[in-house]
């Protein structure tokens, strides 16, 4: 099987898809030892022939051509579980694929449950087994096995049928719009940017003073930024305990620094140490109004445990009977928000979310609906406007 290794190549395989209706797309990529992953194979595959496949470590080609029949919006882009994948194209070239598709994605509207994975989806739409033994090799050694090769053609090849299935499914129930949403988020450039102010947020607090949390923020801060330019796992920087004990003790000194338990030896007299003391100095000095503070817990209505439940047998049912799964329209969150709130700002009571499901939630919690067994199965049955009353 031929690898594409030139930029002139290349451009002739771009020309070539960009006059395609579609094409599917899939990339192998390492990031075990960094913070950024590699890309270290791109496969694509037009509606008919071999799947062509493009080694993104080949000395001096040159992607620009790729990255231009990514942005073509004549030809629609089909991934399966498409975040990782996009995420690269953003790291390494500002591009977002445009249209999108993303099949695991359609696979939830289309009622093949909650995240549905590669192997068992081209094994329910086409009968085929793919063969995932190769997915954790690795990638970037040069040459790649025959092995490696069809494993990696076969994830663009069976992709066809599966983009073509689930289209034709999903024009003939009208949801292209429900999938459209959902594509929305995976070309949202903020989807993909990942800021190191932000970087607190991924923490669980376990002190929240205003003290701890500007520390916090600041060293988190600090730690993605090093991770980022050094391209190493965060955790290679700092642990996430090393992180949570700075903010609670707020060393200023490296004395104080090296004396914290889950700081690692040696680490006090490292570069890196006095920068981190800097950062820790920030978060002691920024002003009360200055730190942004975590939302409190919600604390729910006592006795609402029940409504919750029955919102759940609502979901369950509603799901089956749209044959779309549960994870796409609300989580168990979002459901005790319904219960507490008719007015809550959660998907589930917004757009075709609210058609399906939300309307009849408010109705039960309400009660305006009740659940009914008929023949062993639970349905939803309309009160009487006076039994309601």
């Amino acid at each position: 099987m031929d690898i594409i290794t030139t930029t002139e190549a290349l451009e002739a395989a771009c020309t070539r898809l960009s006059t395609e209706t579609y094409v599917t797309v899939d990339t192998e990529f390492l990031r075990d030892s960094t913070y950024w992953p590699i890309l270290c194979l791109i496969q694509v595959a037009a509606p008919k022939g071999d799947a062509l496949l493009i080694d993104p470590m080949a000395e001096g080609i040159d992607l620009s051509s790729f990255y231009a029949l990514m942005a073509n919006r004549s030809v629609i882009k089909v991934f399966h579980a498409a975040r990782q994948d996009i995420e690269i194209f953003w790291h390494e070239a500002k591009t977002l694929p445009d249209p999108l598709f993303d099949t695991q994605v359609a696979a939830m509207v289309c009622g093949f449950g909650d995240s549905i994975g590669y192997e068992n989806i081209v094994k329910r739409v086409t009968g085929a087994q793919v063969d995932k033994s190769s997915r954790f090799t690795d990638w970037s050694r040069r040459p790649l096995t025959d092995k490696q090769l069809r494993y990696a053609a076969a994830d663009v090849t069976h992709l066809r049928q599966v983009y073509e299935h689930l289209a034709r499914r999903i024009t003939k129930s009208g949801r292209a719009e429900w999938v459209a949403e959902e594509m929305a988020i995976l070309q949202d450039p903020d989807t993909y940017e990942v800021k190191p102010e932000d970087a607190w947020k991924r923490l669980k607090l376990r002190n929240r003073t205003r003290k701890a949390v500007a520390v916090l923020q600041e060293a988190a801060a600090w730690r993605e930024q090093e991770a980022q330019i050094r391209n190493i796992p965060r955790g290679r920087i700092l642990k996430d305990d090393a992180i949570q004990e700075i903010a609670t003790q707020a060393p200023t000194t490296a004395d104080a620094l090296g004396n914290l338990r889950a700081v690692p030896r040696g680490f006090a007299q490292s570069r890196g140490a006095k920068s981190l003391l800097e950062a820790v100095t920030r978060g002691l000095n920024r002003p009360s109004s200055e730190v942004m503070m975590p939302e409190a817990p919600e604390q729910l209505p006592q006795g609402i445990g029940p409504t919750v439940e029955l919102l759940k047998v609502l979901l369950k049912y509603k799901c089956e009977a749209h044959d779309v799964a549960q994870k796409l329209i609300c989580n168990v969150a979002d459901l005790e928000r319904i219960a507490a709130d008719d007015n809550a700002d959660v998907s589930a009571l917004r757009g075709w979310r609210r058609e399906i499901f939300g309307e009849d939630a408010l109705a039960l919690k309400n009660g305006q609906l009740c659940l009914a067994i008929e023949n062993q199965v639970i349905k939803p049955v309309k009160m009487p406007r006076r039994a309601a009353e």
